[in-house]
This record gives C-alpha cells, structure tokens and sequence, in this order.
C-alpha cells in the first residue's frame, strides 16, 4: 500500500531548520513529498541534513545560511525558494535563541535587543517578504511560539516577552491576510527534547535530576519529540484549511493542574 502524501509538491520555507525543532518540520515535510527549502546559521550541518534527506526522498529539500534577524539575507532566502520551486505554500517561522536564565537586574537592554532582532523581528522578515508569494498560492504561515509566552519561566523575562509578541503577531497577521485567503496560525511547544535543552542538562549539576523534572513537568510524564512538532505544523498546513489565527499548545498538558508555585516559601528558605 503507497504510503499517503499529504504535501506532495508544496513548496515550503523552514528557518532555523538544521536542528531542533526546525529539523522536524523539515524532515516531516520532506517525508511527506514536500519541496523544503530551510535555512540556518549552522553550515556545516545545513548541507549534511541537505544531501541525507535529498537520498531518502521521497520529497526534496536545499540549504540557504541565512540569519534571520538580516533583512537582505532573508530576502535571498525566499527568492532562493521561489527561483529554485517557482511558488511558495508555506512558511514555517522556527528560527528562534533561548538565553541563559536569570533575573532582569542582570540582562542588558543590548542583550534583550539582540533577541528581539532573532525571535520577532526574525520572523517579521520573514513573513513579509514571503507574503507576496503566499498571496498568490493561498498558502499559510506557521509560527514557532512557546508555552512561556501564557504561563512565563523564571528567569527568562526577555524571552517569555519575545515569544508573547510572536503570538500577538499571529493573531494580527491572520486579520490581514484573511482577504487573500491566507492563513496564520502558531504553535507553542513545552518541553521538547531538543539540543538545546540536553546541553541545560548537561551544564547542570546534577543530568539525571534536571531530566527528570524536565519530564515531570508534562502530565503525560514525557518530553514532547521535535518530530511531533513537525506533526503538528504539517497538520496547520495540510489539514487545519478552516483555521487561522489559532495557536496549539504541544506541551504534553504542562499548562494544567496546580503545581508548586509559592515563590515566597523559596524566598524566605534562600534567606
């Protein structure tokens, strides 16, 4: 029995794809007969992910180094794709930086810039130098959020606020792009275990315990995986044709029942 397609021959833009969650969504794609064209600043791994998945099939996919948070190299990125595929159907926004937690008496506002510049503006460039491409095939944008943008994180005031804007934007964006039909959604993962996250564990003190609480903090007792987010933003793109605006949480339920939460017992404990 043939194994269903369901994005044969759409063309599709990833940033930050060469690792993480990006990397799900472009092996997800490409598995599912899409034309992927992803970038990131990791080059190196870029053109590895590149010829490994263009062998597998049964889609195809090419490399653009590209920082997003640079007006003139996204613009190249989106024309690479609509030169190379003659269309666009799809963008996936995932390029995105997590810094070091801790508290706002210690970031610089130079360090909340350059941030800014990564997790929204980003995505703005992004977004606006695809549209016009979008517009013509009635495509959708897909936006990488985060859980932390409805329920914050200690220690991460900057990015909790970044990925806030992100959903704003989303929601803002699929107001005005409704009258070309197309559509904008999000979604917001937990924890995913990604590179990222294992490197926290690693520079912790203590792997197996941060591992643990990691996978405690979900009510299905897990990590999510990059591929289910790569499920999931196949799902908004294939299968959600009524949905827009919306934004599915892929948290494993991180965000429901009570948890321990009073910060003034651990104030007064540190004293």
């Amino acid at each position: 029995m043939a194994t269903l397609l369901r994005y044969k021959d759409r063309v599709v833009v990833v940033t930050g794809g060469a690792s993480g969650i990006g990397l799900g969504a472009v092996k997800t794609f490409v598995e599912n007969g899409s034309k992927v064209v992803f970038c990131d600043i990791q080059d190196n791994e870029g053109k590895s992910i590149e010829s490994s998945l263009n062998a597998q099939g049964p889609g195809e996919c090419k490399f653009v180094v590209c920082d997003v948070s640079k007006e003139d190299q996204v613009k190249h990125m989106i024309s690479t794709a609509v030169e190379t595929y003659g269309k666009l159907d799809c963008l996936v926004n995932n390029a995105g930086a997590h810094p070091p937690h801790k508290p706002i008496d210690d970031f610089s506002s130079e360090e909340f810039r350059r941030l800014y510049e990564i997790n929204v503006l980003g995505f703005f460039n992004a977004s606006k130098f695809a549209l016009p491409h979008l517009r013509k095939t009635q495509g959708n944008i897909i936006n990488n959020g985060s859980l932390v943008a409805y329920i914050g994180q200690p220690g991460a005031v900057t990015y909790a606020a970044t990925k806030g804007a992100i959903i704003s934007m989303t929601r803002a964006l699929a107001i005005d792009e409704a009258k070309y039909n197309v559509r904008v959604n999000s979604f917001s993962p937990g924890n995913i275990f990604t590179p990222l996250w294992e490197k926290a564990a690693l520079d912790s003190p203590d792997y197996d315990k941060c591992i643990q609480t990691g996978k405690d903090a979900q009510l299905l007792g897990r990590f999510g995986t990059v591929e289910e987010c790569g499920l999931v933003c196949l799902f908004l793109a294939a299968d959600a044709t009524f949905c827009t605006g919306i934004n599915i949480n892929v948290s494993g339920g991180a965000e429901l029942d009570y948890g321990y939460k009073n910060k003034l017992v651990v104030l007064a404990s540190s004293e």
